[in-house]
């Protein structure tokens, strides 16, 4: 049995576009060395130095991030966290101590948090530059009639003009343009995330049609790794005009604002508006009525701090970390910013490269086409002959993924096991190996029928030649003798079908016909291989052998696709399925990247592709309207791909962006939610906000559940933290204008606000109903404000209806403080209503036990009813209710319920939200006035 060699380069026989002189845009040799005024003798000693002075050190620039006092200074700016800290200060005026001491701890550790954070994303792009070598080999000379003499210098000495040598293993030091080249292939995993080694060649060939920069045989870039074979090249680019260089200077830019940050800034403003607002108005007010004075300043101040939800940090780090914790423990997902867990459930648009993520950057044979474009396995079976004596006689330094996918396609086939040799068995292929022609039952069928051959695996022939893919020829040669065929050796060519073709004995009219076939196999997004026969007598074999054949014999095509990821297609289907559209950003061919998508299930037609040079031609918002309807982009560079996802942010999008190489970085840092695979580049794993185990998206489908759970139980929360704090304090301030006495103490405010919180961080261990996975959470700050004004005023209704059965029931209670009791019972009561009404929107809790929110608001209902009968009650001016003032309460409670059931039913009083709490589609839908 043959050996599973390790997978490797997929690209090394992939037909080019063509040959010749270098098209506009790709300078030739000539032209390179004339702009950089040098030589390939390389440069001497003074004008090294001299261009070392002029274009600096060869090293990449040094990122120094903020220090972590000015990082926690900067996270006091956030608004929320301001307002939190006016509540802490505000409540020490007032001397409520308690309220002042935990408000300023939240602050305090929410932005030691994010202080923390942003540290670390700002150690994690100094990985990068351990990617770049210290020591690099150079052709210099002392004086411009010295000979050049190879030696090592560091490599931040390097300067624009040096000529360099690269050999086995060698990083690249710098941006290089190839001089000579020996069957020199790279790795460039760190710039592009494709793991195949790429074949690099100095000739001034054309570069592929749409591409970029990376597709260029003759660069190679600071970064990268040679694979095998050696090459001379020039330095073009160094330091901080690399393309490295800028990759990492693009990932260093500060991320924009997310969707979460968007809807809490939106909250927090509006907040602040109102505590500004508050106290002037009801000073104003009372001066009004009763004449200035200061005498209500601590009541109007109590009244603009209830209304803040003082425990949001609390129940949003409780809500992330659990949602964290069990994607860890579970499935192998880390989340690395807590934040990104909100911001991944609102995502609802995916950007992802095809290679690795939906394809496992390996080819597999899709079929085997004759002359005449009929399915033909004499043709898979030559191409593997082939492919087998290349790998074994070409002493190659890594295996060819192409050759594998050959081989082990034909292995898949059958067609080695005896079954097209008469009388062949499977159990005889180690005999013919060994030359032991008896062995075969079958030896006069193959005298008799030289033809039957064909059907014999590759180990059963004879290895004479080989010669691997030459990627200035684009082929490989291998000439093989065949069992019981003295004096006759068969050469054996597969490769690009315009360079097998021109070997061919065809005519003109055939060779283009034949062209066309393989050109329609291409534009099916299929990798096209050519193979050819001949034979040759023994003797002139093995005298040119394998040499560059000519006059063959056409076999046919081969045609290969990318392997489908196993769990790609239902992972894509999922995905759908929770309102996340998936966009494709790749740098290969449009007609590879439709074929990847029709394999997976994903219909796209053309005119939903775009390739680099379109979106080159496009502006800012002419892309932003041409990304939303766009599934495919080709060819795309690092810039192209930072550049759509900033369209798509722009077009009203939550974006995550799933990415593994340093090309990357950009997009990744301009999406929403960064997403890499923990096998990425280091760079861009500490840089990515998620990482996942493997490359499974059926995992990131399970973190976008996650992160929409999470956000869920943050935006109910919210609604119902804020809607009955407003309604609250608007009554309150109604009622203080109109009574000659406080209708609650301030301390009693702050009371009746903090019991609220307590029982609301239940919230984080909620689970909400299913459907708020089937749409992305998007949060947004209009429709919650709506939300809040809505039911704030129907609460607030409720209050002043309490207050009114206070203040005019028969036989009513007396005194300030039993009017104070019946409010404060009546407000934790009804706020434990609220918490279980909208919480569950049009669910029935039917047949389910309390989870932690009934339990908390049963807890929160028996406080307000017990707290006054407690020894706790006289020192907050409360005291027990009379029994019939609890009966009145018991009814405006259940009208209030009627009500609330009415609306919630109703689509909450136009506040535009979902009665199932699940959130709208993204910006755009939140644009389109969809719900929090």
């Amino acid at each position: 049995m043959r050996p599973v060699p390790e997978k490797a380069a997929a690209s090394r026989h992939a037909p080019s576009s063509g040959a010749g002189s270098a098209e506009p845009g790709t300078p030739t040799v000539l032209q390179v060395l004339r702009r950089l005024d040098c030589g390939t003798r390389g440069l001497t000693e003074p004008e090294a130095e001299e261009r070392l002075a002029r274009w600096g050190p060869n090293t990449v620039p040094a990122h120094r991030g903020p220090s972590w006092p000015r990082l926690f200074a900067r996270g006091l700016r956030d608004p929320f966290t301001a307002v939190l800290l006016c509540v802490g200060l505000v409540s020490a005026v007032v001397a409520s101590w308690g309220t002042a001491c935990v408000v300023l701890a939240l602050v305090a550790v929410s932005g030691a948090l994010r202080a923390h954070g942003e540290c670390r994303a700002d150690r994690s792009l100094a990985a990068l530059r351990a990617l770049v070598v210290t020591t690099a080999t150079v052709l210099r000379r002392a004086d411009g009639e010295s000979a050049p003499v190879e030696r090592e210098i560091p490599v931040d000495e390097l300067v624009p003009g040096d000529v360099i040598r690269l050999g086995p293993g060698d990083p690249v030091p710098a941006d290089v343009r190839l001089l000579r080249s020996h069957g020199l292939s790279v790795h460039q995993a760190e710039l592009t995330g494709e793991s195949s080694p790429v074949p690099k060649d100095a000739a001034d060939s054309a570069t592929p049609e749409g591409g970029g920069p990376f597709d260029r045989p003759q660069l190679c870039f600071q970064g990268s790794g040679v694979a095998s074979g050696s090459g001379t090249a020039v330095v073009v680019e160094t330091g901080e005009r690399t393309r490295f260089a800028a990759a990492r200077a693009l990932a260093a830019a500060r991320r924009g604002p997310s969707a979460f940050d968007t809807c809490v800034h939106g909250v927090s403003w509006a907040l602040v508006r109102f505590m500004l607002l508050v106290p002037p108005l009801v000073l104003l007010a009372d001066a009004a009525l009763r004449g200035p004075g200061l005498a209500t300043v601590p009541f109007a101040v109590a009244v603009a701090v209830a209304v803040v939800p003082e425990m949001l940090p609390v129940v949003v780090t409780t809500c992330l970390a659990r949602g964290a914790s069990a994607l860890a423990r579970t499935r192998g997902v880390l989340v690395r910013r807590l934040p990104a867990l909100h911001d991944l459930g609102a995502v609802d648009v995916l950007c992802l490269d095809k290679t690795g993520t939906l394809t496992q950057d390996r080819p597999t044979v899709d079929g085997a086409l004759d002359a005449e474009g009929r399915h033909d396995p004499e043709v898979l079976h030559w191409a593997a002959v082939n492919a087998w004596w290349t790998l074994q006689l070409a002493d190659l330094p890594a295996p060819d993924a192409l050759d594998e996918a050959l081989l082990d396609a034909a292995d898949a086939g059958g067609v080695y096991e005896g079954d097209s040799a008469p009388g062949a068995g499977g159990a005889v292929l180690g005999a013919a190996y060994e030359g032991d022609l008896e062995a075969y039952e079958g030896r006069a069928a193959y005298e008799r029928d030289p033809e039957a051959v064909e059907g014999l695996a590759p180990e059963a022939y004879e290895g004479v030649a080989a010669q691997p893919f030459d990627p200035v020829r684009r082929l490989a040669v291998a000439v093989v003798r065949t069992p019981g065929r003295i004096g006759t050796h068969t050469v054996v060519v597969k490769g690009a079908p315009e360079a097998v073709l021109e070997r061919c004995a065809t005519t003109g009219p055939e060779r283009r016909r034949l062209l066309a076939l393989g050109a329609r196999q291409a534009e099916r997004g299929l990798r096209v291989l050519a193979v050819a026969t001949a034979e040759r007598p023994a003797r002139l074999s093995r005298a040119l052998a394998p040499g560059d054949p000519r006059g063959l014999t056409f076999r046919g095509f081969v045609t290969l696709r990318d392997a489908v990821a196993p769990t790609a297609a239902g992972a894509l289907a999922a995905l759908a399925d929770r309102g996340v559209a998936v966009k494709i950003l790749t740098g290969d061919h449009p007609g590879t990247a439709l074929r990847a998508c029709r394999d997976l299930g994903m219909p796209v037609d053309a005119d939903r592709v775009l390739t680099a040079d379109h979106v080159d031609g496009l502006g800012d918002r002419e892309l932003a309207e041409a990304a939303g309807r766009t599934t495919v982009f080709a060819r795309c560079a690092p810039e192209h791909k930072a550049r759509i996802a900033a369209a798509l942010r722009t077009g009203g999008h939550t974006v995550g962006f799933l990415g593994d190489g340093v090309n990357d970085l950009p997009a990744l840092r301009v999406a929403d939610v960064g997403i890499s695979p923990r096998d990425a580049v280091p760079a861009v794993r500490e840089t990515a906000d998620v990482v996942l185990a493997d490359r499974d998206l059926g995992n990131l489908g399970h973190a976008v559940d996650a992160g929409r759970r999470s956000s869920a139980n943050v935006t109910t929360y919210l609604r119902v933290s804020l809607s009955a704090n407003l309604g609250n304090a608007v009554a309150v301030l109604v009622v203080g204008l109109l009574t000659s006495f406080p209708p609650m103490l301030p301390a009693l405010v702050l009371v009746q606000n903090l019991c609220f919180d307590a029982a609301q961080v239940s919230f984080a261990s909620d689970r909400p109903h299913p459907a708020v996975l089937r749409r992305p959470a998007a949060p947004d700050a209009r429709a919650l404000l709506r939300f809040v004004t809505g039911f704030g005023a129907l609460n607030a209704a409720a209050d002043l209806a309490t207050l009114a059965v206070l203040a005019l029931a028969p036989h009513g209670p007396g005194g300030t403080a039993a009017f104070h009791s019946g409010w404060f019972t009546e407000n934790l009561l009804t706020q434990a209503l609220v918490m279980v009404l909208l919480r569950t929107g049009r669910r029935t809790a039917r047949g389910r036990t309390p989870g932690p929110v009934g339990w908390a608001a049963l807890a929160l209902a028996a406080t307000g009813v017990v707290l006054p009968l407690t020894p706790l009650g006289p020192p907050l001016a409360l005291t027990a209710l009379p029994v019939h003032c609890y009966l009145l309460l018991g009814a405006v409670l259940a009208g209030y319920a009627a009500v609330l059931t009415v609306l919630r039913g109703r689509g909450a009083a136009g506040a535009g939200t979902p009665p199932d709490g699940a959130g709208g589609g993204g910006r755009a839908g939140r644009r389109r006035g969809a719900a929090v």
